[in-house]
Parts: C-alpha cells; sequence; structure tokens
C-alpha cells in the first residue's frame, strides 16, 4: 500500500485519539439522531389528527414493502451513528477523567450545568429507553400488539393502550425529561465542537438549545399526559 494512500488514514486515527476528534464525531452523529428525534415526533403528533387513521395510514407507509430497503438503509444509518456516538462519548469521558483524575472543588457555571454534569448517564438511560420503546411498540414483548392490516399496526391503539398503564406512561415521561436535557447539553456543545463557539453568541445558542429540547420534550410527553387524562382515547 502506497504512503499516499497510508497517511491520511493515519491522519484520520490520530484526529479520532485527540479530544477534538471525538468531540466531532459526537457532533456529526448526534445531528444526525437530532434529525430523527424531530422526524419521529412529527410522525407521532400525527395522532392528533381529526382522522383518526391518519397515523395508522403513516405507519402503513413506512411498512410498505416498496420502503423496505430505504428503510432499512434509514436504520442502519441511525444505528451506526448511535454507536459512534455513544463510543466517541464514553471514551472522551474516560479520557477526561484520566487526565483529571481529582474533581476541581470548584466548578464553573458553563460546563457544570446540570445537562452536562450528567449527560454520561442520560445517555445510557435514553438508549435504554430506546430499547424499551421498540420491545414496546415494535416487538409487543410489553404489551400485546394489534394489527390494522396485514403488516401494518395499529398504532393508534397500540400507543394508547400502551399509555393507558401509569407505569409505561411514568418511564416514558421521565426518559424525555432525560433526552430534553441530553439534547439541551448536546445541541450548544455541538456548535462549540464545530467552532462556533464565542462569547457573544454562546449564551444564545445555548437559550436556542434550550428552547428545541423544551419543545421536543413538550410534543413527546404531551402523548402520554393526553391519553392518562382521557383527551386520547380508543
Amino acid at each position: 500500500m502506497s504512503t499516499l494512500a497510508i497517511n491520511p488514514i493515519n491522519r484520520a486515527v490520530r484526529f479520532y485519539e485527540a479530544p477534538i476528534g471525538k468531540k466531532a464525531v459526537m457532533a456529526v452523529t448526534g445531528l444526525v439522531l437530532f434529525g430523527y428525534v424531530i422526524g419521529h415526533l412529527l410522525g407521532n403528533l400525527q395522532i392528533y389528527s381529526a382522522n383518526h387513521e391518519q397515523i395508522n395510514v403513516y405507519a402503513a407507509f413506512l411498512h410498505n414493502p416498496s420502503n423496505v430497503v430505504p428503510l432499512w438503509v434509514i436504520r442502519t444509518l441511525l444505528l451506526a451513528a448511535l454507536v459512534l456516538h455513544v463510543t466517541a462519548s464514553v471514551q472522551l469521558w474516560l479520557q477526561n477523567r484520566a487526565a483529571r483524575p481529582i474533581a476541581y472543588v470548584k466548578k464553573d457555571d458553563v460546563p457544570a450545568s446540570y445537562a452536562a454534569r450528567t449527560m454520561i448517564w442520560s445517555g445510557p438511560i435514553v438508549g435504554a429507553f430506546v430499547v424499551f420503546h421498540i420491545l414496546h411498540l415494535t416487538v409487543g414483548s410489553v404489551v400485546p400488539l394489534r394489527e390494522a392490516a396485514e403488516n401494518a399496526p395499529d398504532v393508534r391503539y397500540n400507543v394508547i393502550t400502551g399509555f393507558l398503564n401509569p407505569w409505561i406512561s411514568g418511564f416514558y415521561i421521565i426518559a424525555m425529561i432525560l433526552l430534553c436535557m441530553h439534547l439541551y447539553h448536546g445541541l450548544w456543545s455541538m456548535f462549540q465542537s464545530m467552532g462556533f463557539g464565542h462569547p457573544r453568541y454562546t449564551p444564545l445558542l445555548k437559550k436556542g438549545a434550550a428552547v428545541v429540547a423544551i419543545l421536543i420534550a413538550i410534543g413527546n410527553i404531551s402523548i402520554p399526559i393526553a391519553v392518562l387524562t382521557g383527551l386520547l382515547s380508543l
């Protein structure tokens, strides 16, 4: 193998080994996962449509045999982004911990926000929720699922019957609160990692990230609350 072919690989490896490299990977993969969160929320909010079958029509479209290949391409991309995001975050945390084994007595406000301090465990908890969410509404291991047609889930029925269980709704709400904190810190730190950090802009980025994260949390949390209060029913 020629030196020209090796050098780019070596440079990429050296770049990733540095903290800035891991932050860049987290920023790019985080952006991909953020796009999925937005798309997933927009799909879920169709449960509020006056046409009660709208969300089932959307689900049937996703499960259409003609969409199998692009659907699995997207799933593979999301899985790869998730694995890279988690790997880079854990390695960065271990790297920072090794570089500073003794914590500072006084913590500055910027990196020591509650969301920042809980990133290392809010991420795994949200990841565990994703697994639970798949088992609940895709696999049907938590509660029995119903199909509206062949290979087409009755999403409205499955969501409402599932969230009628206070334990499932409670777990979902807690996970969404943690996701809100994770997104808040992740969004504005992503801009810093990409070189947009500036004393003039950072406060605006933080406020913007907080607004976006809170709106996403409200949208997601509103569904189990609407089910529990009877605003959404079969």
